[in-house]
This record gives C-alpha cells, sequence and structure tokens, in this order.
C-alpha cells in the first residue's frame, strides 16, 4: 500500500499536526506513561510535527502530582472540558501547574444546548479569550441540527471548530458526505478546525478488527484543500472515500502549506501510525523518515 520515493511536500504541512491523545480510546495509555512518552516524543526528530498533549480537565491534579519535579513550562497541553462553562476553570488548574503549558482548551457541547447560547456562554467564561495569552480554543459540533447554526457562529467568535470523526462505535463515524458537508460549511464561514477520533490512518481503510471504515487524515487535509479551491460536496466526498494510498498521496503533493490554516490538527492516540505512514508514503525529509521507519 506505501510507497515511498515520491517528491515531498514542504515541512510546514506537517507542523504540529499530530495532537498527542495516547490517554483516549482506543489507546487508553495510562496518564504517568503517557506524559514521559509524549516528553520522548517532542525530544525526537520527529518533534516538529508533534501536537500538544490532550488531557481532559477531570485529569488535571493528577497531572500536578505526575509533574510536581518536571521543568517549568516542559509540558504543552491541550485541555478537553465538558462544557463553555468548564473552560474558565480549566485555563486556571493549568495556570498553577509549574510544569505545564495551556496551547489548546477543546470545549465540548451539551445535550440540549441551543447553538445560539454556546458562544455567548463561552465568551462569559473566557472574557480575555484573544487577550495574546496564545491558547486556542476549539468548539466541538454536535453531529446535529444545531451544526451550521453553530459553525456559522463561530465564525464572528475568536473561536475555531473541532469536528467528531470517529469513536468506539460505529455511528459516531460519520459517513464521507457527512463530513464532505461538515468541511465545506466551515470552509465556507472561514471557520478553522481541528479533527479528533477515528483517524488511525494516513489513508481511508476498514479497520479489520471492528470493520468500522475510518477516514484518512490525509484524505481530510485533501478535502480541506478541495474545499478551500472551490470543491462541491460531492467532489469532496470523493476524495474522502478515495483508498489508494499512491493517489491520495498525489493530491496532499499538490496543496500549498497554507491548508493548514484551515484544517489545524487531528488527535491520534497512538503517534507512531500516522507519523510512520506520512514517512512510508515519501511525504518527509530523509532525517524524519529515518527517524520514524
Amino acid at each position: 500500500m506505501m510507497t515511498t520515493g515520491a517528491r515531498r511536500v514542504p515541512p510546514e504541512l506537517f507542523a504540529s499536526f499530530c495532537d498527542d491523545a495516547a490517554m483516549f480510546p482506543p489507546g487508553e495509555m495510562p496518564l504517568a506513561e503517557a506524559v514521559p512518552a509524549h516528553l520522548g516524543h517532542v525530544a525526537a526528530a520527529h518533534a516538529p510535527l508533534v501536537g500538544p498533549l490532550v488531557v481532559p480537565q477531570a485529569r488535571l491534579a493528577e497531572l500536578a502530582e505526575l509533574t510536581i519535579a518536571y521543568d517549568t513550562g516542559s509540558v504543552e497541553l491541550a485541555v478537553t472540558v465538558p462544557s463553555p462553562e468548564d473552560a474558565a476553570h480549566a485555563r486556571a488548574s493549568v495556570g498553577t501547574l509549574r510544569a505545564a503549558r495551556l496551547r489548546l482548551l477543546e470545549v465540548a457541547v451539551p445535550d440540549g444546548m441551543p447553538a445560539a447560547e454556546i458562544v455567548p456562554r463561552l465568551s462569559a467564561a473566557l472574557p480575555n479569550a484573544d487577550d495574546g495569552t496564545l491558547v486556542t480554543v476549539y468548539v466541538e459540533v454536535p453531529r446535529d441540527e444545531r451544526q451550521a447554526e453553530l459553525i456559522a457562529s463561530l465564525a464572528d467568535s475568536p473561536y475555531l471548530a473541532k469536528f467528531r470523526t470517529g469513536g468506539t462505535r460505529a455511528e459516531m463515524y460519520p459517513d464521507e458526505r457527512e463530513l464532505a458537508r461538515t468541511v465545506h460549511l466551515a470552509v465556507g464561514a472561514g471557520v478553522p478546525f481541528k479533527a479528533t477520533a477515528g483517524l488511525h490512518h494516513a489513508v481511508r481503510n476498514t479497520d479489520p478488527r471492528t470493520l468500522f471504515d475510518q477516514h484518512g487524515h490525509l484524505n481530510l487535509l485533501a478535502a480541506t484543500g478541495a474545499a478551500l479551491d472551490g470543491a462541491s460536496e460531492r467532489e469532496m466526498a470523493a476524495v474522502l472515500a478515495e483508498r489508494d494510498a499512491a493517489t491520495v498521496a498525489g493530491l496532499v503533493r499538490a496543496l500549498s502549506p497554507q491548508v493548514r490554516n484551515t484544517f489545524r490538527s487531528f488527535g491520534t492516540c497512538s503517534l507512531a501510525e500516522p507519523l510512520g505512514e506520512l514517512a512510508a508514503l515519501g511525504l518527509l525529509g530523509p532525517d524524519l523518515t529515518k527517524d520514524l521507519l
């Protein structure tokens, strides 16, 4: 499936592309192992491709104990919170951790919360969200009737979107048409986004264990580039459905690094798999390829 030797892409196309969600399913690495493993990644040659460690708000107290002897600001974090009101508490909690530096807040939207209330409630919780502290706030857009209105409201806010692309059950995976529609809405509204869950491989595939059809992170990157170039939802869905690795890699090689201004990153429970596949596809420089293969 994988090919090597083709022309590589500019390194900035994959800068901080993979957020380290090792603690989340299906990996579920214990926090005591996830932190040193993450620091190993950020000390390796492939560090430029690695984003922050993703930690649930409920585990911050445990993180404080584990990192008490760590260097100041040595662990960059993305913290997930269950509601807009919890965002301020999470930011304050990370502020008390000497070893931690908050880069991202990822805010879930509770069931039943009207789309029109989400941005105002988050703005009330984070009145200084754009105060220059370099904390990026993502709002997880639900896959229901609130989606279009919420994406439109994010366009007039300092917040970005987060899309769930899989999970532990088949129904948690949007098909290629639904995901194309979601990304098309975000691109049309000028709302950057990140993705989470299910993007275990570079290219669209069927998981042999669960038999779930899984989106490829490179398919999503290429589909985002297509949307920015004016592609229709149908054309984007075809890119998302493509299973030939050479075809997908070719689409990625044609992308401008500016596509990353829109598709910012994705969370992965295993950095080794997505990074190793980028190297195997010949998309990385020789030093990174040697480091990862």
